[in-house]
């Protein structure tokens, strides 16, 4: 029971280690490494890999204070007061102020070591625990450089105070007395831990964003019983179906349709549109969101936790969790660059002990802890993680959902783009404009048997039949035998009939003549109509024309890409006449008709053998291989679940427009990231061999270990402000 008190269980691709924690109290919540995504811990804690503090998993806006920070905060400013005493007391031999010519050597140095000892041992502990924790799994980090370098200054200075007899004549310094390093020890320490606090504080930042938009979910919401009554209650107790009234002025909370009234909707918070959305009945609400002056009644199709922004900050926590490719070169460094630096210090030591000048002694352990603090690989281990969460936590701001690190960095290299038809390039919202018959059935007779049939089906061209039906008020046939066939059709009996409803491709292969309707299907077609047949009993009594207006954005978003040096395909199960016509509205040259699920799947495997970097965008179920498949798989917002649970990147509102800045998006982290581990191999590439005194033959210089914490912070800060930056990305 014990052991269970003292011990953490870290679970590590599968495998599990043990380790001690500083908390006792079991808690149901997950907590992970930012750095290394697969520690995960039933506990607060440590990460056994890189010794940085574990954080909960998931993100919520009334989380408890960041306990972490405020420890490393109150550590630093003790350390900092205290070691700003001790560097005044070592100072006093160099001072000529009455106040030091009055105290004697020996109350100077011991009052160092009185002040240095709690900053080395209280407020540096944290640096020891995880540098033993380091050697104990074998994963040798950055805490290890910098309990080495402060305990080596700390301890050297401690047998000089204590046992002085112990040194060669030839070290005596000033005073006829043993150097002693406390100031060093103290402000490294001091140093080391205003690193910690201002990379935690970067941290909890880049979860500002997502903790913003957990905000925007109002605690209560008014529902309407059954009866008319209304009254107030709590989000958590609202269940799907309910029916809820929104006020002017308040925040919509839950997702779900709009059943009564209107107004206007402001979703920029969600989808980073600044323009208000008009809601009428059957309208879809986004919970968060903000109501305008209108007043309407809404049944909740998704209850709390289930809502598309409850989704969004789930997605992006995960993708900030997540490895970008690039890093597997920062990764593939660390593992060796601390047992080098560690051989570089050693190397350093023997040098200078060896032939460095008097007190070759001294001159060895303070340019040794200088190479072991100016190397701590901190900056190097920060590049890529804060770049991703901040720029992820943007995109989700801005209406970008990215999956993972993976997708930033390959949008970033895509340069050939295939996009669907219906939905992506237009509004996915069709609507039946024409219905032609044989004479044999009325037209509404014919909507009649075609919306019954489609009415089982989720594609949007179902979707507008069975709506056009409804306008019409007609009552629907029961279906048996219902089967869907994915980018072809349906087929199904009713009232003991055989019935088909699809494309022409798909009445042919079940030997149906389509010939009677061949005038009418090609103009409606060149028209930019979809035509679907009507047949029953292997006879095709009428054909249905569907339009889908094109987006208003979708040329504008075409243009940009094209400027972008990207190429555009786009593959549709829709006709020739028809997708061509679509095409050639919005410039786009290379056009695949009639495709099947299958059919775009081999189109991006072509692509991408032929060595083409394959974005893919689409909506629909029959998107979903191709998104799977594709380097980028780019959903749509207003999509099916199928497809943005397939793609890489879900664009919310829906738009093209959204790819373009996507891929701006990607391109900005990417380069930040690049530069972030510029800065970090730039530290380390002149620190190290700076502060081990390869300056010191030619001009005398010797770097000081305090500066080379300074230097340490330094990079440090440098890599988390040159992340930062990308929150002011404007796109």
């Amino acid at each position: 029971m014990e052991d269970n008190k003292k011990h953490a269980r870290y679970s590590i691709h599968h495998m599990k280690a043990t380790l001690p924690i500083g908390s006792s109290q079991v808690s149901t919540i997950e907590y992970i490494c930012p750095m290394h995504p697969e520690v995960i811990s039933l506990k607060p804690g440590t990460c056994p890999k890189c010794g940085m503090a574990l954080e909960p998993k998931a993100i919520s806006h009334n989380e408890e204070h960041n306990r972490e920070l405020e420890d490393m905060q109150k550590r630093f400013w003790s350390a900092t007061i205290l070691s700003a005493f001790v560097l005044l007391l070592s100072m006093g031999p160099m001072v000529k102020e009455d106040i030091f010519n009055n105290l004697s050597p020996f109350f100077l140095r011991w009052s160092e070591f009185v002040l240095s000892t709690p900053v080395v041992i209280w407020a540096g502990w944290p640096f020891f625990q995880r540098a033993v924790l380091s050697l104990k799994n074998k994963s040798l980090n950055m805490f290890t450089l910098l309990a080495l370098g402060i305990g080596t200054a700390y301890i050297y200075s401690c047998v000089a105070l204590f046992w002085p007899h112990l040194f060669p004549s030839t070290i005596i310094i000033h005073g006829h007395e043993v150097a002693l390093y406390f100031e060093s020890a103290s402000l490294i320490t001091a140093l080391a831990l205003l690193g910690q606090v201002l990379e935690l504080k970067a941290r909890d930042k880049t979860n500002q964003a997502l903790k913003s938009l957990l905000s925007l979910m109002p605690d209560t919401a008014r529902l309407v019983e059954e009866n008319g009554h209304e009254h107030d209650i709590e989000i958590s107790n609202v269940r799907m179906g309910n029916v809820l009234r929104v006020r002017p002025g308040e925040k919509i909370p839950l997702d779900g349709i709009v059943l009564e009234g209107t107004s206007l909707v402001d979703e920029s918070m969600v989808t980073g549109e600044p323009v208000p959305v008009d809601k009428s009945i059957g309208s879809k609400v986004i919970a968060g969101t903000l109501n305008g002056t209108g007043s309407f009644l809404m049944r909740v199709e998704k209850e709390q936790g289930e809502t598309l922004l409850a989704k969004i900050v789930q997605l992006v926590s995960e993708a900030q969790r997540t490895k970008a490719p690039i890093q597997k070169l920062a990764d593939s460094i660390s593992s060796y660059f601390v047992p080098l630096v560690i051989l570089a210090a050693v190397a350093t030591f023997i040098v200078w002990f060896i032939f460095g000048p008097e007190p070759r002694l001294n001159h060895a352990i303070i340019n040794a802890v200088a190479v072991l603090i100016i190397a701590c690989p901190c900056s190097l281990g920060l590049a890529t993680p804060m770049s991703i969460m901040v720029g992820t936590a943007l995109g989700a701001q801005r209406g970008i959902l990215i999956k993972n690190a993976e997708s930033i960095e390959a949008l970033e290299k895509v340069d050939t783009l295939i996009v669907d038809k219906t939905g992506t390039l237009t509004l996915g919202k069709p609507q039946v404009t024409s219905i032609f018959t044989n004479n044999a059935f009325k037209e509404d007779e014919l909507l009649r048997y075609a919306a019954s049939l489609e009415i089982a089906s989720e594609h949007p061209l179902a979707e507008a039949i069975v709506m056009k039906a409804q306008e019409k008020g007609l009552e629907l046939f029961k279906v048996k035998d219902f089967q869907s066939i994915s980018g072809k059709g349906a087929r199904g009996h009713i009232k003991g009939h055989e019935v088909m409803v699809g494309s022409k491709s798909f009445l042919d292969e079940h030997d149906v003549d389509t010939s009677s309707f061949i005038n009418k299907t090609e103009k409606l077609r060149k028209e930019a109509q979809t035509v679907i047949f009507i047949a029953i009993d292997g006879e095709v009594k009428g054909i249905i024309g569907i339009a889908d207006p094109i987006k208003e954005s979708s040329k504008e978003a075409i243009n940009h890409l094209k400027d972008l040096g990207i190429k555009i395909y786009m593959v549709t199960g829709d006709h020739e006449t028809t997708a061509k016509a679509v095409a050639n509205k919005l410039g786009i040259e290379n056009v695949k008709a009639g495709a099947l699920p299958a059919d775009k799947l081999e189109i991006m495997k072509s692509l991408q053998a032929s060595g083409s970097k394959v974005a893919m965008a689409g909506d629909g179920i029959n998107d979903a291989p191709a998104l799977a498949q594709a380097d980028v798989g780019i959903a749509m917002g207003n999509g099916t679940d199928a497809a943005i649970h397939s793609a890489g990147i879900t664009l919310i509102k829906g738009d093209l427009r959204g790819i373009v800045q996507a891929r701006h998006l990607s391109v900005s982290i990417v380069q930040n990231i690049k530069q972030n581990l510029f800065l970090a191999f730039i530290y380390n590439t002149l620190g190290v061999p700076i502060a081990a005194g390869v300056l010191y033959p030619f001009f005398g210089v010797l770097l000081n270990p305090i500066f080379a914490a300074a230097a340490m912070s330094l990079s440090s800060v440098s890599v988390i402000w040159n992340a930062l930056r990308l929150r002011n990305l404007k796109f």
